[in-house]
């Protein structure tokens, strides 16, 4: 490394942590042309980070051809330190990575699982199967798959490497920013500083953001004394293929333990820890040995793959667009682990972005659209905030009322079934709908699941698929027997608008448009949440925009909200 451009610092008290660690791909240090020419390079879209938001974002833009650069501080993927980090992928994450062409790779290299069993003590006082739950039993995607997130990112970097469109620079830190007529960046590299212009700028920076300071963003913050050592083991014994928590677990002080399977055959343990616990002595390997031989038995041999400690916090910003710029992952906002709701709502972040600067740069879509953004994410933000902090008070009580209302659920869960819904181990996470969204009308702001239906010629075909004809336009879809007068009006709206329209034809109903799939189960009907005869306005993201039951002014007004602008030819 040239002088004068320091390794990325380790934080979170990464610089404790022990064990053989994991190989981390590393990527070349390019000069980029702003070096050569010594003028400012002006772009589009600037990416901010190459974490599991940034890459996502990049691959999304990507594979809706939009161009990009992305800016990583490092020349790798993962953290240094703790390369481990995130682990539970969940089915919403899993549809959009299928949707980017990097789920097979994760599904071959992962674990699936849907299977939960929460104990107190030795006794079993919760357990469920996302498989039963009607929120997840109709994907093409399993409920969960575990993974370690530097996997996904790199897979994320060959995605993008063969689509194209984006200019992946490492070893690229920015150090300073200024938003005028446009943003400017100040990069400094191994072999320089330049500077680069961008019309937007999305900081995918992580929970440290330098940008948060220099947009003066506010952020709405709590901090916790919850700490945690997370080890991540090979065992000669092998544990179920299932996630294992318990709240007082008897071999670690009575304190919770988490329990999950990843790839490589490698188990993640988190242990709860004393909240005056020092993160250099709980780290250390003997302790982490001494830890895992009273749960899994003196005969059991294990290596320590990677082990650090962690205090876990929370927190959002107030506004997650700041004029050119706009948080998600981490940078936006902070949640307990517990659920999976911290990488998997990054993921969320960047597939609702993406669409939608995709739409207003090919000026498919008013500016104005990407103000919504901050309507639907920062809701969900709020949301998972809310439910993160919520399951931390449960395993972390404070002394009085809630540690009364725990022992007494936890009591009456081991002998009623009807008190187990009081045991709260992390409601785990879903697609958050969007309720206050200027984009949406009636019906709009739910998630449709990647379900399966069959194209007019009997083919398989899923929600994606659609998706992928639609080709980062809206998706109307027309169920049941269809007018011609109603043909007639959706296809003028589709020769002034960015919109595919597809009829889909029910058990009994008959194929009125040349576009036409089939759904005699009714799935498709199902997931985009409407009944009889009825449309459903899908957006690029798998949500839906609005449904409605005639063709007529309703449409054209969800369409206008659905692209910024409440003008649209019909």
């Amino acid at each position: 490394m040239a002088e004068g451009y320091a390794r990325v610092a380790l934080t979170n008290s990464y610089e404790f942590a022990q064990g053989s660690g994991y190989a981390l791909p590393e990527y070349p240090f390019v000069a980029p042309p702003e070096l050569g020419s010594g003028k400012p390079g002006r772009h589009a879209i600037v990416i901010a980070g190459g974490g599991l938001a940034g890459l996502t974002m990049a691959c999304s833009l990507a594979r809706l051809g939009v161009a990009a650069v992305l800016l990583d501080e490092d020349n790798t993927v993962g953290v240094k330190g703790a390369s481990s980090r995130g682990i539970c992928y969940t089915q919403r994450s899993l549809e959009i990575f299928q949707r980017l062409g990097v789920y097979d790779k994760i599904a071959g290299k992962g674990i699936q699982w849907s299977v939960g069993r929460t104990f107190a003590g030795d006794d079993e006082v919760y357990s469920f199967d996302l498989k039963q739950q009607a929120q997840y039993n109709l994907s093409c995607q399993p409920p969960f798959i575990n993974i370690q997130q530097f996997y996904i990112e790199a897979f994320l970097v060959d995605r993008i490497r063969e689509l194209g469109h984006v200019d992946l620079r490492w070893n690229n830190r920015i150090t300073a920013f200024q938003d005028g007529r446009v943003a400017t960046l100040t990069v400094a590299t191994p072999q320089g500083e330049y500077t680069i212009e961008a019309d937007h700028v999305i900081d995918a920076t992580g929970s440290r953001s330098p940008f948060r300071k220099w947009v003066g963003a506010s952020v709405t913050a709590k901090k916790g004394d919850d700490r945690w050592c997370i080890a991540d083991v090979r065992f000669s014994k092998h544990p179920p293929v299932e996630r294992h928590t318990w709240i007082e677990a008897p071999f670690n002080d009575n304190r919770a333990v988490w329990q999950h399977l990843m790839g490589d055959g490698v188990w993640r343990i988190d242990y709860q820890m004393a909240p005056n616990a020092d993160p250099e002595q709980v780290s250390r390997e003997d302790v982490v040995r001494e830890r895992l031989s009273r749960q899994f038995g003196a005969d059991c041999e294990l290596e320590i793959v990677w082990v650090g400690p962690y205090a876990y916090r929370s927190e959002c910003v107030d506004q997650m667009r700041h004029g050119r710029v706009f948080f998600m992952g981490d940078a936006a906002k902070v949640v307990s682990p517990f659920g999976a709701r911290g990488g998997n709502t990054g993921i969320a972040d960047a597939e609702n972005l993406a669409w939608k600067l995709a739409a207003v740069v090919k000026g498919r879509a008013a500016p104005s659209l990407l103000d919504t953004y901050h309507d639907e994410r920062h809701e969900a933000a709020r949301q998972n905030v809310l439910v993160t902090n919520r399951t931390a008070r449960f395993l972390r009580p404070a002394d009085g009322a809630e540690r009364l209302f725990r022992s007494a659920a936890l009591s009456l869960a081991r002998q009623y079934p009807f008190a187990r819904q009081f045991v709260n181990t992390g409601r785990m996470a879903i697609a958050n709908p969007y309720t206050a969204s200027r984009a949406c009308c009636d019906g709009g702001g739910l998630p449709v699941q990647n379900v399966a239906f069959r194209w007019a010629d009997g083919a398989a075909g899923t929600v994606n698929d659609l998706l992928q004809w639609a080709d980062g336009r809206l998706l109307l879809m027309l169920f049941g027997d269809v007018a011609a007068s109603d043909l007639r009006r959706v296809q003028a709206l589709a020769a002034s608008a960015p919109l595919l329209a597809v009829q889909v034809v029910g058990k009994g109903d008959r194929a009125a448009a040349r576009e036409h799939v089939r759904d005699p189960q009714g799935h498709l009907k199902g997931a985009c949440h409407v009944f009889g005869h009825s449309w459903a306005l899908v957006r690029p993201d798998a949500y839906v925009a609005a449904t409605g039951e005639a063709v007529d002014a309703s449409l054209v007004e969800a369409l206008g909200k659905a692209l910024g602008t409440a003008e649209v030819a019909a």
